[in-house]
């Protein structure tokens, strides 16, 4: 017999990868543009380079960030943007966020 319970927690819509504070810091970032530099999302995140680095790379491999290298004149640049899963994915996990901490109101 199955567990009518399982499954019906909000919490079972959060994204594992997209949870962890500082890469749910660079998704809610990323959110607000349709690209941004690597330099500003290090800033706003308050994080270095290399966090950044680490960080990015997991939100990639999962499917949720895209990046792109290039120049701007001679000046090698990183833009870093949500891939439309990743833009979705994290739509449910703030919708699951708010259907948790509603219960708390």
């Amino acid at each position: 017999m199955t567990d009518p319970h399982q499954g019906t927690h909000p919490r079972h819509g959060l994204d594992e990868v997209m949870h962890a504070p500082v890469r749910f810091s660079i998704v809610a970032t990323l959110a607000a543009a349709e690209k941004a530099e690597f330099a500003f999302v290090r800033d706003t995140v308050e994080v270095s380079d290399s966090v950044l680095s680490r960080q990015v790379a997991t939100l990639e491999k999962a499917g949720h960030v895209a990046v792109t290298k290039g120049y701007v004149g001679k000046r090698p640049r990183t833009w870093l943007a949500l891939t439309p899963a990743g833009r979705a994915t994290f739509t449910a996990h703030c919708q699951a966020l708010r259907a948790i901490a509603g219960d708390a109101d």
